[in-house]
């Protein structure tokens, strides 16, 4: 996983979130979306509160990718790398990538 810092992040072109993003942020984090390339928004989640390693900064960790041209959403692969498209109803507030749950899984936490 790659760690932005909040230096990397202000210094990228910043955009509002797609209006067909349907998550709200949990307690203690936000979102934020950056270019990533010409028509496609990267989206972080932010926890501001930090961690011990990185003293206490804003962290970074990518929740997935969104296609302006085709108004797609994509699982990240990493932090560079868009994934597959995905339904936007199957993520979650902290990813884009697509849980395998067995139907036991499934029942107690879908």
């Amino acid at each position: 996983m790659k760690v932005l810092t909040h230096n990397d992040c202000d210094s990228k072109e910043s955009h509002e979130l797609p209006q067909s993003f349907p998550h709200q942020a949990p307690n203690g984090y936000e979102y934020r979306a950056i270019q990533f390339k010409r028509s496609v928004i990267s989206i972080w989640t932010v926890y501001q509160r930090g961690f011990v390693y990185n003293d206490h900064s804003p962290s970074y960790c990518i929740w997935g990718f969104y296609d302006t041209k085709t108004g797609k959403y994509h699982a990240p692969i990493n932090s560079t790398k868009v994934g597959d498209i995905v339904d936007v109803k199957s993520t979650t507030p902290y990813t884009a990538m697509p849980l395998h749950l067995n139907p036991l899984q499934y029942a107690l936490y879908a």
